[in-house]
């Protein structure tokens, strides 16, 4: 069956096949945990989707919406697989400014170690005082 005629693909298949998850074992994982969602309902992994289909779905921190646009069941090359969906205006918009939140944060928090000498002389003059 060529692309053309194609008209439901399994979600787990699809998945994979756009390039979202590195095998469909680790998209099907995806699926039972609940980090995907089709047209507002988690699925099961043997879920057929159809061109249209609005697919939400969490990746790390990343979390996106995209549209169904075409179907495949094989893998292919990067740029044939971003032609499979796109992402709504919305989700990358949400998406770039959750980046921009996580970049402001600080790398590296202090960590809570012993006290310098002068803050244990604060210390004691603290409980000193009560």
């Amino acid at each position: 069956m060529s692309d053309n005629e194609q008209t439901k693909v399994r979600i787990d298949k699809w998945l994979w096949a756009a390039r979202f998850y590195k095998t469909r074992a680790i998209a099907k994982q995806a699926i039972d945990g609940g980090k995907v969602h089709c047209n507002g309902a988690r699925p099961k992994p043997s879920k057929e989707i159809e061109i249209g289909s609005k697919i939400k779905l969490r990746q790390g921190f990343d979390e996106k919406i995209v549209i169904v646009k075409a179907l495949s069941e094989q893998r292919r090359g990067a740029p044939q697989a971003q032609l499979m969906y796109e992402e709504t205006e919305e989700s990358r918009e949400k998406r770039e400014q959750l980046i921009q939140q996580r970049k402001a944060q600080p790398k590296h928090w202090p960590s809570a170690s012993k006290p310098n000498k002068k803050q244990r002389r604060l210390i004691q003059q603290f409980k000193q005082q009560g």
